[in-house]
C-alpha cells in the first residue's frame, strides 16, 4: 500500500539536533520526533457501498463515505509515546426519502518500518442521514501507543548520521541511508500512526481501478 507520509529521509538525523530546518556550515539539522507519522493509506480513504450489494454500477451507488480533516496530538512526555487522532468522515447517499444510519468500519494501525503492523484496532462510525437530506458527517477519536524504547537509535548509527561532513571529503555527498545498515536502523525506529476504512477485498478493488 502506498501511504500519504513525510518521506522517511526527513527523518533521519538524531533528535539531539536542536536546529531544527537550519543551515550550518553544508548541512541542514533536521529534528527526528518520537512521535508516529500520521496517515491514511491509499485506497482506504474512502468507501463506496452498493445497492444492489455486489454491483458495481453507478447507478447502484448507494453510499459513499470519506474520511477528511486527519490531525493529531502527540504526548512525548511517558515511556508510552500516545498519538491521539481525529478525524471527520462526510458521506452522501442515492436515496434521501427516509431517514437512515449507516455504519462503517474503520481500522486504526500502529506500523513499524513501512511493514511491520505492531498493533491493530477496528471501530465503527455511524452516520446519521436525516429524511430528505443527501449528506451526513460525524467525527471520531482513537489512540495509538508506541514504545519510547522502540524509537531510538543506535549510539553508532545517530553518529554516523549527525557526523558534520565537510566539503571535499570523499563521502561528503554521499547519503548515510545508502548504507543498509543505516537504512534498516532508521526504519526499526520509524512508527506510523494509520487511519482508514475496513474494506473488503471487492471494496479495495473498486477504489483502485474505479
Amino acid at each position: 500500500m502506498k501511504i500519504r507520509l513525510l518521506p522517511i529521509i526527513c527523518l533521519a538525523l538524531a533528535s539531539a539536533c536542536s536546529k531544527s530546518g537550519t543551515v550550518e556550515g553544508n548541512g541542514i539539522y533536521i529534528t527526528r520526533s518520537t512521535c508516529p507519522q500520521l496517515g491514511i493509506p491509499a485506497g482506504t480513504g474512502d468507501v463506496t457501498t452498493f445497492d444492489p450489494a455486489g454491483s458495481t454500477d453507478a447507478r447502484a451507488i448507494d453510499v459513499v463515505a470519506t474520511i477528511t480533516n486527519l490531525r493529531s496530538t502527540c504526548d512525548e512526555t511517558g515511556a508510552q509515546i500516545i498519538s491521539t487522532a481525529s478525524f471527520d468522515v462526510v458521506a452522501t447517499r442515492r436515496d434521501a426519502a427516509q431517514a437512515r444510519q449507516v455504519v462503517l468500519p474503520f481500522y486504526n494501525v500502529v506500523m513499524q518500518g513501512g511493514n511491520r503492523i505492531v498493533a491493530k484496532n477496528v471501530g465503527a462510525v455511524a452516520l446519521d442521514f436525516a429524511a430528505g437530506s443527501l449528506r451526513a458527517q460525524t467525527s471520531s477519536r482513537v489512540v495509538a501507543q508506541v514504545d519510547r524504547a522502540s524509537t531510538g537509535l543506535p549510539e553508532d548509527v545517530r553518529k554516523e548520521l549527525t557526523r558534520k561532513r565537510k566539503t571535499g571529503d570523499a563521502d561528503a555527498a554521499i547519503d548515510p541511508l545508502s548504507d543498509p545498515k543505516i537504512r534498516d536502523a532508521v526504519a526499526r525506529a520509524t512508527f506510523e500512526h494509520l487511519v482508514g476504512f475496513q474494506l473488503s477485498q471487492d471494496q479495495l478493488r473498486y477504489n483502485a481501478t474505479r
